[in-house]
C-alpha cells in the first residue's frame, strides 16, 4: 500500500500543460465544427446530385434560384506557339470534352486563338483561329497586351453561335462541367486579390473619369476567366 503522503502533489508545470492541452483542444474543436457549418450554408446540390460550393463572393440568392432555360457558352482560349503553351493546351481541351456534354454543363463550342500569326502542328487536334501578335514595340514591354488583340481580331473574323464567351488561358483546366455563371448582361469574372484599382487611381482616372464614381468601383479582374455576353 502506498501512503498518500509519498504520492505528493502534481507539479505546477503538468497543470499548466495539462490546461493548454485542453484549450487548444476544445479550441481545435470549435474551429472545426464552425468552418462546418459554414461550409455547409455554402453547399449547393444541383438536380443532378452533385455538390459544390459557391465561391468567396456569393452568388446573389435571387440569380441561384432563377430558373432558366440553358444557356451555353464558347469557350476562347488565347495561346502562343510555345512548347509550354502547347502543353497546357492540350491538356487543357482534353479536360473541356470530358466535361462538355455531361449533365449540368453548358459549355458550347471551343476555340484556341493563336496569336503567334503561323500555323503550329496542333491545329488538326484543337480547334483553332490564327491571329496576328501585337507589332514589335507596341506591347512596351507587357506580352500580355496580346491576349485582348487576339480577342479583337477573333471576334473581327468569327462567326460564334453563343450568346456568351468564356474567356479562358491554357493553364484553365475544368474538373466538373461548368455552368454559364452569367446573368442577362452582368458578366461573371474571377476577383484577382492583387488588382488594387485604389493604389492606382492616378492612371485610372485617364479612363475611369470621377463623375463615374470612386475608381474602388472597379472590378479587381482580369480579361480571364470571364463569362460575357
Amino acid at each position: 500500500m502506498i501512503s498518500r503522503k509519498n504520492m505528493g502533489s502534481p507539479s505546477p508545470l503538468l497543470l499548466i500543460t495539462l490546461v493548454l492541452g485542453v484549450c487548444f483542444a476544445t479550441y481545435n474543436l470549435v474551429t472545426m465544427v464552425m468552418h462546418n457549418r459554414s461550409i455547409s450554408k455554402l453547399t449547393i446540390y444541383n438536380s443532378d446530385g452533385g455538390i459544390f460550393v459557391d465561391p468567396i463572393i456569393k452568388m446573389p440568392e435571387s440569380v441561384r434560384k432563377l430558373k432558366r432555360a440553358k444557356m451555353p457558352f464558347h469557350v476562347a482560349l488565347t495561346a502562343t506557339d510555345a512548347p509550354y503553351s502547347k502543353w497546357q493546351c492540350r491538356i487543357m481541351y482534353y479536360w473541356y470534352k470530358k466535361q462538355k456534354d455531361l449533365p449540368g454543363s453548358e459549355m458550347g463550342g471551343f476555340t484556341r486563338i493563336l496569336h503567334s500569326g503561323n500555323p503550329d502542328n496542333l491545329m488538326n487536334e484543337i480547334p483553332t483561329v490564327i491571329v496576328d501578335p501585337l507589332p514589335a514595340g507596341l506591347d512596351r514591354g507587357y506580352i500580355v497586351l496580346n491576349r485582348p488583340w487576339a480577342f479583337v481580331q477573333w471576334l473581327e473574323k468569327a462567326t460564334i453561335e453563343e450568346e456568351y464567351v468564356l474567356m479562358a488561358e491554357p493553364d484553365h483546366i475544368f474538373i466538373t462541367p461548368l455552368p454559364n455563371l452569367a446573368h442577362g448582361g452582368y458578366p461573371a469574372a474571377f476577383p484577382f486579390f492583387y488588382i488594387k484599382p485604389d493604389q492606382n487611381e492616378k492612371l485610372l482616372r485617364k479612363f475611369f473619369p470621377e463623375e463615374m464614381g470612386p475608381v474602388t468601383n472597379i472590378d479587381p479582374i482580369g480579361n480571364s476567366p470571364v463569362i460575357i455576353k
